[in-house]
């Protein structure tokens, strides 16, 4: 879990210091855009990437993940997509 922790700090901290040297740049909309899209390219690739890979080396044997919530977080994360680029599309 630490390390993990670690991680997650250590790509969250390079995305911050972007967004608020853009935002004293007075683009706060590039700030924004740019903090909200490194959310999802993590958990539209960053999460699924090591799983396409162990199923890769595991004869694409499949993984079993049990949730209870994981049909409601990937119905909000859609929803989320949806109204981003909704937003930036019509603004």
């Amino acid at each position: 879990v630490m390390g993990y922790t670690i991680l997650a700090a250590g790509t969250s901290v390079p995305d911050l210091l972007s967004s608020v040297i853009v935002a004293r740049q007075g683009l706060g909309d590039m700030a924004v855009s740019s903090s909200i899209g490194s959310n999802i390219f993590d958990i539209t690739f960053g999460l699924p990437l090591p799983w396409l890979l162990w199923s890769a080396a595991h004869s694409a044997k499949a993984m079993t993940v049990s949730s209870e919530s994981l049909g409601f977080a990937l119905t909000l994360l859609i929803i989320m997509i949806v109204c981003i680029i909704s937003i930036i599309a019509f603004c």
